[in-house]
C-alpha cells in the first residue's frame, strides 16, 4: 500500500482521463489541493519570469497571450485547482476544506498582488497597449481589459501605495471568506424541532414529510424544520402557529448578529471600509465609482435614477397591496414580518384560488428537468444525455453531455438540486472549465454547473417543486446557456464573463417561460395520475402573476439602495450597522421596520459574492429581459430564428464587445422600462 501511495500522482498534474476531461472528483484528496495551489503559483511565477526577461520587443502575442503549452495539454494549473476548490467550498465543504481555505486565501491573494503589481510585467503590457499590431475587436477587448485590470489593481501606484494596497486587499479577501463561513455555520446550526403533532397545523403534507425525513436523518423523533429555503418557506407560508413562525423568522433574520464567534457586524463594517480605502487609493471618490466605471450603468447617478424611477412607478401600487393585505387579514394585531407570507397566501387563495401546493404535484423534478431541457431543444436544437461515467462530487449531482443541433459536443452540464449540510443556501451557476480556442485551434468546450436548494424527495414522494422553484431552475439554466453557448477565442471573455449588470439578462430572460401555457404543457403532468396541468390552473397562474409584484419589486430595490448606501460612502464607515441599514432603504420600505433584525450580516451578494455596488444589476437586467422577451412574444415564444439571433448576438459573444452594442444588435434599439411596466401591470404615475 505504501508503494502505491508513493507512486500516486496528484490528479491536477495530469490529464484527467475522464469523459471530456471532466474533473475527477472521485480521485481528488484534500492534500492534493495545497500541493496543486503551490505548484500552480510556482508555474505562474516561472511563466512571468520568461515573459519579462524576453529580450524581444513586447508584442500582443509574446506578452498578452503568451502562455506555454503544457507537455500534457494546455491548461492553467492554478486556475484549474482554484476553480474546483472554491466551487466545492460553496457546494460541498467541510471543516477541513474551510481550514484549508483560511490557510490558502492570503497566499493566493498575495500571489495575485505579486502579478498585478509586477512593474516589469506592467511596463511590457503598457508598451503593447500603446504600440500594437492591428487587432481584432476581441483581441482589442482582451488587451484593454488586461491593461485596465492592472491599473485597477494598483499598477500605477508608487511603492508606498502598492504596499498599502496589498495590505488592504489581503485583509478584504480574508474577511469575505470569514463572512461566508460564519453565515453557513449559523444557518446550519439552527433547527426547529417539533414533537407535538398539533404544532404542524396548516402545513402541507409535503412540508410535514420533508420535516419527518430531516428528523429521521438526524436520528430524532418528530419533525425538524431548518433555515434552508425548502423548509423555511412553506413553514412561514402555511403554519397557523404564529409563535413558531416568529421563532423561525427571528432565527433566520438574526443570523450573525449574536454575541458569538459567528458575528458578522464588525466584519461588514471593515469590509465596507476596506473597499472604500482601496477605491480611494486608486483615485476614485467611492467604491461605487470604482465599480461602475466598467458597467452598463456607468455611474452612481444612473443607478439611482433606475432605483428611484422604480420606486416612483411601483410604490403607489405596493402601498395598495399592503393595505389590501391588512384589510383581508382581519386581525386585531399589527402585521409583523412573520405574518406577511401567511396572510399573503390566504389573500392569494381568496383572489385567485391559487396556492403553491396546488401546483406542486404537477412539477415533479424529473419532469421539470425534461421540460427545461426540452425548452432548450425547442429554442436552440440542443440535447442533453446523462452520462454516469462523468464523475460527480456528491450522489445528488447529475452530469450530462450536451450536444448541439448538428450533433457535435457542446458542453458538460452538472445539476445539483438539493440542500445538505456542507452546501451554501440559495442558487447559483458556475463552471469547472471555461470555453476557449487553444493554440492548436481546438474549441475547448465548457463544463458548467447549476447548484440549487430544492425540495427533497421523501420515501413516499418524488421531489415536487413549487412554481417559484421552477423559475429558479430556469434562471440558473439561463446562466448555464450563456456558458454553454460561449464561442470566443479567449476564456476570460467567454460565457458569463461580461459586465456585471448584463450577466443577469440570459437568466432572467428564461424565467419568462415559467408562466407560458405552451411551455407548461410540455412537462407539467400530475406525478400520480399523469393528468396535464389543467387549463383553469394555468389561467389562474397567468392571472395571478402580478400578485404582490410591486411589493416584490420594492424589496429588490431596497436591497439595491442598501448596497449603494454602503459603497457610496466617501468617509470612514462608523455607523451602527442595523440603524444604517434601516435608514438606507427606508424610501423603498412599506410599513414599520424591526430594529432587532439585520439583513446586512447575511447579504452574501454584496459582502462576499461579487455584487458590491452591483446589486441594482438584477433590476437593470430585468428591464433588459422584459424588453427582450417582448420580441419573442411578438415573433413566437419558440421561434427558432429569434432564438438563434439571441444566441448569436448575445449568448455566444460573452464579453467580446460592449453589452449595449450586443443588445442593440439583437433588439434593433436600446431597451426601455415600458415592457417591464406592462409585464407587471404597472401604469406610469403622472405628476
Amino acid at each position: 500500500m505504501n508503494e502505491n501511495t508513493e507512486k500516486r500522482i496528484n490528479p491536477f498534474f495530469q490529464p484527467y482521463g475522464t469523459p471530456h476531461d471532466a474533473v475527477p472528483f472521485d480521485r481528488i484528496r484534500l492534500e492534493d489541493y495545497e500541493e496543486a495551489f503551490m505548484e500552480g503559483i510556482r508555474r505562474d511565477n516561472e511563466q512571468i519570469e520568461k515573459t519579462i526577461n524576453n529580450p524581444a520587443k513586447p508584442t500582443f502575442d509574446n506578452t498578452i497571450i503568451n502562455k506555454d503549452d503544457d507537455t500534457e495539454g494546455y491548461y492553467d494549473l492554478l486556475e484549474r485547482v482554484s476553480t474546483v476548490f472554491f466551487n466545492l467550498l460553496s457546494a460541498e465543504t467541510n471543516d477541513d476544506m474551510d481550514a484549508l481555505a483560511q490557510k490558502m486565501q492570503p497566499i493566493l491573494t498575495q500571489h495575485a498582488n505579486d502579478v498585478r503589481l509586477n512593474e516589469r510585467l506592467f511596463e511590457r503590457i503598457k508598451y503593447v497597449h500603446r504600440h500594437h499590431r492591428k487587432l481584432t475587436p476581441e483581441e482589442k477587448m482582451l488587451l484593454d481589459n488586461c491593461y485596465d485590470g492592472f491599473v485597477r489593481s494598483g499598477a500605477l501606484l508608487d511603492k508606498e501605495g502598492k504596499d498599502k494596497l496589498r495590505q488592504l486587499t489581503e485583509e478584504a479577501s480574508m474577511l469575505s471568506l470569514q463572512f461566508s463561513q460564519n453565515l453557513l455555520k449559523e444557518n446550519k446550526a439552527y433547527i426547529l424541532h417539533i414533537t407535538d403533532e398539533k404544532q404542524l397545523d396548516g402545513l402541507p403534507q409535503t412540508a410535514i414529510d420533508a420535516a419527518a425525513e430531516e428528523a429521521r436523518q438526524q436520528e430524532k423523533e418528530g419533525w425538524i424544520f431548518t433555515l434552508d429555503f425548502p423548509s423555511y418557506s412553506p413553514f412561514m407560508t402555511y403554519s397557523t402557529q404564529r409563535d413558531l413562525r416568529q421563532q423561525l423568522y427571528m432565527a433566520k433574520n438574526t443570523e450573525c448578529i449574536h454575541d458569538n464567534e459567528n458575528n458578522n457586524l464588525e466584519i461588514c463594517k471593515r469590509i465596507v471600509n476596506l473597499r472604500r480605502e482601496i477605491a480611494q487609493l486608486l483615485g476614485f471618490r467611492t467604491y461605487a465609482d470604482y465599480v461602475l466605471k466598467n458597467r452598463m450603468a456607468g455611474n452612481v447617478k444612473s443607478v439611482y435614477k433606475l432605483l428611484n424611477d422604480l420606486i416612483d412607478a411601483y410604490k403607489p401600487t405596493a402601498e395598495k397591496e399592503r393595505e389590501e393585505l391588512k384589510k383581508s387579514a382581519k386581525v386585531d394585531f399589527e402585521l409583523e414580518p412573520w405574518d406577511t407570507s401567511f396572510y399573503s397566501h390566504k389573500l392569494q387563495l381568496k383572489k385567485y384560488n391559487l396556492d403553491a401546493e396546488m401546483l406542486r404535484p404537477y412539477f415533479q423534478l424529473d419532469k421539470v428537468i425534461d421540460g427545461v431541457f426540452g425548452l432548450a431543444n425547442k429554442l436552440y436544437g440542443i440535447s442533453f444525455r446523462e452520462n454516469k461515467d462523468i464523475p460527480v462530487y456528491h450522489p445528488d449531482v447529475k452530469a450530462y453531455e450536451v450536444f448541439d443541433k448538428d450533433g457535435s459536443f457542446l458542453a458538460v452540464f452538472y445539476a445539483d438540486f438539493h440542500p445538505r449540510k456542507g452546501k451554501q443556501g440559495g442558487a447559483w451557476m458556475t463552471q469547472y472549465q471555461g470555453q476557449f480556442i487553444d493554440k492548436k485551434g481546438e474549441n475547448v468546450r465548457p463544463h458548467v454547473s447549476v447548484v440549487m436548494n430544492f425540495t427533497k424527495p421523501t420515501k413516499e414522494k418524488p421531489a415536487l417543486l413549487t412554481l417559484g422553484e421552477v423559475e429558479t431552475f430556469l434562471h440558473e439554466f439561463g446562466h448555464s446557456l450563456h456558458g454553454m453557448f460561449a464561442n470566443t477565442r479567449f476564456e476570460s471573455l467567454s460565457g458569463t464573463n461580461v459586465w456585471w449588470d448584463f450577466v443577469e439578462l440570459p437568466s432572467q430572460f428564461m424565467e419568462n417561460f415559467a408562466v407560458e401555457k405552451e411551455f407548461l404543457r410540455t412537462f407539467a403532468f400530475h406525478y400520480e395520475t399523469g393528468e396535464p396541468l389543467p387549463d383553469e390552473l394555468i389561467r389562474r397562474i397567468v392571472k395571478s402573476r402580478n400578485y404582490m409584484a410591486a411589493s416584490a419589486c420594492l424589496r429588490q430595490v431596497s436591497f439595491g439602495l442598501l448596497d449603494m448606501a454602503y459603497y457610496t460612502k466617501k468617509d470612514a464607515f462608523t455607523d451602527d450597522i442595523i440603524t444604517f441599514e434601516k435608514k438606507a432603504w427606508k424610501k423603498a420600505i412599506i410599513g414599520k421596520q424591526r430594529m432587532d433584525t439585520c439583513m446586512t450580516v447575511q447579504f452574501s451578494h454584496i459582502m462576499a459574492g461579487g455584487y458590491a455596488a452591483g446589486y441594482y444589476s438584477y433590476k437593470w437586467a430585468e428591464v433588459l429581459d422584459a424588453d427582450a422577451f417582448s420580441v419573442f412574444k411578438k415573433e413566437g415564444i419558440f421561434n427558432q430564428q429569434t432564438a438563434q439571433r439571441f444566441r448569436d448576438e448575445i449568448l455566444s459573444k460573452g464579453g467580446t464587445e460592449n453589452p449595449m452594442t450586443l443588445y442593440k444588435r439583437f433588439r434593433g434599439g436600446e431597451p426601455t422600462i415600458d415592457a417591464l411596466l406592462k409585464r407587471n401591470g404597472i401604469k406610469r404615475q403622472t405628476k
